[in-house]
């Protein structure tokens, strides 16, 4: 299993933290896969520094995806995306 480093801004720690939220959102730059470990370690875009918080997250499940496959670059530009989790 990896440990894998990633900064994550502080609303969004928070989240996470809370258990509000149970998914994340990755540019696909790197490598990881079902059991890896995601260490999130909060990092506030102001200061440009680490706030000195984290917390370690094992990944359940991997998707890998393109949503320029799904859509055309001008609706992703002209819409975005919903990321929407379901229970």
């Amino acid at each position: 299993m990896t440990i894998i480093r990633k900064k994550i801004w502080p609303e969004i720690f928070q989240r996470v933290l809370d258990g509000k939220k149970k998914y994340e959102v990755r540019l696909a730059d790197f490598d990881i896969q079902e059991g890896d470990t995601l260490v999130l370690e909060e990092w506030n875009p102001e200061t440009k520094s680490y706030t000195g918080r984290s917390l370690e997250k094992k990944a359940k499940s991997v998707v890998r995806f393109n949503v320029a496959k799904f859509n055309s670059i001008e609706d992703i530009k002209k819409y975005g995306h919903w990321l929407i989790e379901l229970e």
